[in-house]
């Protein structure tokens, strides 16, 4: 059985976008994804409602890095990330680390809680608004993830699917990485 061009492109593509787990190029270019301390920029603050009816403010979380994942429950990629991000909330929460999913669904809680519920999702979700995704630069493809370091700013911006080990090695570099004295 032989491939078609397309089909060997094809292929290299699914690999180089899912990661072999080998260590490669690839693997020592990830490290570079979280930008220096001196090109972040303050990531906007939101207030929205999580589930619960409790108030999410990105303010409250300064001190821990962030994953900040805006999804909706309609998106392929978006269930692919959501384990992992699961799994990322359970191994480092303890080190400082939350995840907080902003839902894009246009049905709001309607078809969010039940989503939450089915997959268990273990942190703090809340259906975002127009001003919000706007403050983030727009958002206009989902997933878009941004990684915020323990002074509340964006180190690294994700779009799209990337790789479960690219995530976790830019929340590890974040983690590793003190808080910086602000003036």
């Amino acid at each position: 059985m032989s491939f078609s061009h397309t089909s060997r492109l094809a292929a290299m593509v699914a690999i180089l976008a899912f990661g072999t787990g080998c260590q490669s190029n690839l693997e020592r270019v990830k490290a570079q994804t979280v930008k220096p301390d001196k090109e972040r920029g303050q990531a906007p603050d939101f207030v929205l409602k999580d589930v619960h009816g409790k108030t999410v403010k990105l303010s409250d979380f300064k001190g821990k890095v962030v994953l900040l994942n805006f999804w909706a429950t309609w998106c392929g990629p978006c269930k692919i990330e959501i384990p992992w991000f699961v799994e990322f909330e359970k191994e480092f929460k303890d080190q400082g680390f939350a995840v907080i999913g902003l839902a894009m669904d246009d049905e709001g809680w309607e078809v969010v809680k039940p989503y939450i519920e089915q997959k268990q999702i273990n942190y703090r979700i809340a259906v975002a608004d127009e001003p919000t995704a706007t403050a983030y630069g727009g958002v206009d493809s989902l997933p878009t993830t941004f990684l915020i370091d323990r002074n509340g700013r964006t180190a690294s911006v994700h779009v799209g699917l990337v790789s479960k080990s690219e995530y976790r090695n830019d929340i590890v570099q974040l983690l590793e990485s003190p808080p910086t004295a602000t003036h």
